[in-house]
């Protein structure tokens, strides 16, 4: 069961900063499930109840059409080394884009992050934290550049024209207002 609590500790907050990865969780009201797998101090803590993160240009655009069907979430982390430990937080989430007010906000706590697609602010309303003692130890070799070399490659102009041919629409055929 874990413990629960109403809000991002600062116990909580030193663990989700010192984390290299965290998994992202959303469902449309209808249609398939979506749980990726995210890296590049591409989270932010803002305070106990909002955490952000900025979503680079990738292969698919789940969590985006998901929200503005659905707007649950689910962030989940794991210790791979040291005291075991999974947290959860759970809350309402919103997508934030370039075009928005809000944009000019938070986009400045991820520079140096090329190929931002959207920013998701999401309002917590519970974490869980559970023990984690059947989560694996693994080590820590370093962050892939792949992704964000592609984005610097393909500039301004060559992201939208792939967010425009690959992200627009979800698996499940829901729109996720990138445009």
């Amino acid at each position: 069961m874990g413990k629960q609590f109403s809000a991002i500790s600062e116990k909580h907050k030193t663990f989700i900063e010192n984390q290299k990865i965290f998994f992202v969780a959303t469902a449309p009201t209808e249609g398939k499930i979506n749980l990726s797998p995210k890296g590049l101090e591409s989270l932010k803590v803002v305070n106990e109840n909002t955490v952000i993160w900025l979503n680079l240009t990738g292969s698919g655009n789940e969590t985006a059409a998901h929200l503005l069907s659905n707007p649950r979430m689910t962030l989940m982390f794991c210790a791979f080394e040291g005291k075991p430990l999974i947290l959860r937080l759970y809350g309402r989430a919103r997508v934030i884009h370039g075009r928005d007010a809000d944009w000019q906000k938070y986009i400045p706590e991820f520079e140096g992050l090329p190929g931002a697609r959207q920013i998701f602010e999401m309002k917590i309303e519970m974490v869980q934290a559970s023990c984690g003692t059947g989560v694996p130890y693994f080590d820590y070799a370093e962050d892939r550049n792949e992704l964000t070399s592609w984005a610097e490659k393909r500039g301004d102009d060559g992201l939208r024209e792939y967010q425009i041919k690959h992200n627009k629409i979800s698996l499940d055929g829901l729109e996720t207002k990138i445009l």
